[in-house]
C-alpha cells in the first residue's frame, strides 16, 4: 500500500520519511480524528508496532516521543528490550501466546494484550505469583469471527472476564482486537463500535474493575478507532516504514 502526506510544502511517501516525520504526521492525523467527534488527543496513546523491525527504529520513535511499544513474539521482545534498557519504555505483548511462553512473558512486558481463553489467563496468573507482580492484561476480543485471528468469540467475553477478575494475579484493564481488513474504512468502523459496547457493557457489569483501555486500530485505520473510541491505537508500518523483509 502507498501512503503519501503533504510535509513541510512537498509531496512525500512515506518510505522516504524519517521515522520522526512519520510520529509527528501521526500525531496531526489523531489530533484531527479527534477533533471529528470532540475528543481530546490526550485521550489518545499511540503504540508502536515493532514486530520484525530493528532496535534503531524503535529508538528513533522514542526519541520522537514515542513511549509504548508493541511486540508480537517473547524471544524477539526480550532481545530489543535488553538492547534498549537505557530507554524509558513500556512493552506490550500483542501476538498470540502459547502457554509455554507464558513465564517468559510475564517477566519481559508490562502487559499482555491478548489473553483470549481460560488457559492462558490461568498461566499467567500462576507465573505473575512466582514473580511477585500483579500482570495489567487485556481481552482480545475476535469481533469478525474470523477463523484465522486469535481472540474470544464476542458472546464468550463475559464469562472470561468474570474468570480473569477472579485471578489474584491479574489486572483487567481492557480489551483489544484486530477487525477484518477492508479497503472501505466505513466497512471497519462497525466492528470497532462493537468492541466499545463491549467495553461499556463490561464496565456496566463489573463496576469494581479498572477498565480503562479499548486497544483498537492499526495504520490503515486508527482514525476510524479513534472516532469509535479507541484509547490505544497500534501503528506498525505507518510509523516504522514497511518491515524487513
Amino acid at each position: 500500500m502507498f501512503f503519501t502526506s503533504y510535509f513541510l510544502g512537498s509531496l512525500v511517501s512515506l518510505s522516504e520519511m524519517s521515522v520522526k516525520e512519520r510520529y509527528q504526521q501521526l500525531l496531526e492525523r489523531v489530533v484531527r480524528a479527534c477533533e471529528r467527534v470532540g475528543r481530546q488527543p490526550e485521550e489518545i496513546k499511540i503504540l508502536g508496532a515493532a514486530k520484525k523491525q530493528p532496535p534503531e527504529k524503535i529508538r528513533e520513535a522514542y526519541e520522537a516521543g514515542l513511549r509504548l511499544v508493541g511486540e508480537n513474539y517473547v524471544q524477539e521482545a526480550q532481545k530489543k528490550k535488553e538492547a534498549l534498557a537505557d530507554l524509558n519504555l513500556t512493552w506490550h505483548l500483542i501476538g498470540p501466546l502459547q502457554t509455554n511462553k507464558a513465564r517468559h512473558a510475564v517477566k519481559i512486558f508490562d502487559l499482555i494484550e491478548t489473553v483470549d481463553r481460560a488457559a492462558i489467563a490461568r498461566e499467567l496468573d500462576k507465573r505473575a505469583a512466582k514473580v511477585g507482580r500483579k500482570l495489567p492484561v487485556f481481552i482480545e476480543v475476535n469481533v469478525g469471527g474470523e477463523e484465522t485471528k486469535a481472540g474470544v468469540a464476542p458472546e464468550k467475553v463475559y464469562e472470561l472476564a468474570e474468570l480473569v477478575l477472579a485471578l489474584p494475579n491479574l489486572n483487567l484493564k481492557g480489551l483489544m482486537s484486530i477487525p477484518p481488513f477492508r479497503e472501505n474504512l466505513e466497512e471497519v468502523r462497525p466492528f470497532f463500535a462493537r468492541l466499545r459496547k463491549l467495553f461499556e457493557d463490561l464496565k456496566a457489569r463489573f463496576p469494581e474493575a479498572p477498565l480503562e483501555e479499548l486497544s483498537m486500530g492499526m495504520s490503515h485505520d486508527f482514525e476510524i478507532a479513534i472516532q469509535e473510541g479507541a484509547t490505544i491505537v497500534r501503528i506498525g508500518t505507518a510509523l516504522f516504514g514497511p518491515r524487513p523483509s
